[in-house]
């Protein structure tokens, strides 16, 4: 079809024949699209879903067996949100993934334009992350910051494997497509710095012991939005925020909607979880999404510890964030 010009434009009889005109030149009438560019409220595309550490662990031993550290960048397993589609984020903008490290090993550095953090889960003296060229301990229940372009890579000097979860926000870097990635010059970095000890003295990691003083020194708040909470940074990462949770047992926290996507990570003890009406059975390790705009709220069996993972500060540095108020009360 010739490319209509001007004129043959403004001959249009029909409308028909207007859009046939539009579509060769790459151009679509506003007043009659497929699907609206504007909706009332937050669609909700992704879904409320629930994964099992148990069921990782299993998986990632057998991964041990069946592929090393030489033939992937990483040994981990992507938690992919069950929304149609969708094949990789756990929730729209953050992807969560669980990792394991065997004995021996040394994951290779490199770095890369997403920010990322790791919840330890397992792990013995001798486990640890590069960042930067400093060789930060891992000891579960830890958070370990690897933020945009710091150098990292992984190495297990102890007798058992170590896992942990990974928390991306890859998902957001894609949509936006700033994505640089880049391998470290291997074996310089990691053998100047293969005989100098493990430390905690680093800005990129947040202790549990540290985590845990916190919390026994701020306001207890059990029946809060978070329960008693602590923010670990301010924010951690310029994408990503960070919140220990304490929930007391049997206590149910208030309903929470917001426009912010959350990642549940499950550091200490069981409990539930539900989001938009959907109950999940949580344990150790798991790992609950509550995607944008579905209300959701925790209840733990016992003393439970819970690591917030949110992408908050993007929504707020933006001007995007919101959260549903509670109903007022009937009298």
């Amino acid at each position: 079809m010739k490319i209509p010009s001007r004129d043959d434009l403004a001959k249009s009889g029909t409308l028909e024949e207007l859009y046939g005109k539009l579509g060769a030149i790459g151009i679509a009438p506003g007043w009659a699209k497929e699907t609206p560019s504007l909706w009332p409220a937050p669609r909700r595309n992704f879904a409320p879903a629930h994964w099992k550490y148990e069921q990782a662990h299993g998986a990632l031993d057998a991964a041990g067996r069946l592929i090393n550290t030489e033939l992937a960048e990483r040994r981990n397993l992507i938690l992919f949100n069950p929304a149609t589609t969708n094949s990789y984020g756990t929730v729209r903008t953050m992807v969560a993934a669980y990792q394991m490290i065997m004995p021996g090993e040394w994951a290779r550095a490199h770095r890369h334009t997403p920010n990322a953090l790791r919840l330890i889960l397992d792990s013995e003296a001798g486990t640890y992350t590069e960042v930067d060229g400093v060789k930060i301990a891992m000891e579960p229940g830890d958070v370990l910051l690897t933020p945009n372009w710091s150098s990292h890579g992984h190495g297990n000097d102890s007798r058992s494997c170590a896992y942990w979860l990974d928390f991306l926000d890859v998902p957001l870097v894609q949509l936006l497509e700033p994505m640089f990635f880049e391998p470290a010059e291997e074996e310089k970095t990691h053998e100047a710095f293969e005989t100098a000890p493990p430390t905690k003295d680093s800005p990129f990691v947040f202790p549990i012991s540290e985590t845990i003083k916190r919390l026994d020194a701020t306001a207890q708040e059990p029946a809060g939005r978070f329960g008693t909470h602590v923010e670990l940074g301010n924010p951690a990462m310029d994408t990503i925020g960070l919140h220990m949770m304490r929930l007391a047992p049997k206590v149910k926290t208030a309903p929470y909607r917001t426009t912010a996507n959350n990642i549940y990570a499950v550091v200490q003890g069981t409990g539930a979880t539900t989001v938009d009406g959907e109950r999940f059975e949580w344990s150790r390790g798991d790992v609950i999404a509550a995607p944008a705009w579905l209300p959701h709220f925790h209840e733990a069996a016992g003393d439970a510890l819970l690591l917030r993972v949110t992408d908050e500060p993007v929504m707020q540095r933006l001007g995007f964030h919101r959260v549903e108020e509670p109903a007022p009360a009937k009298h």
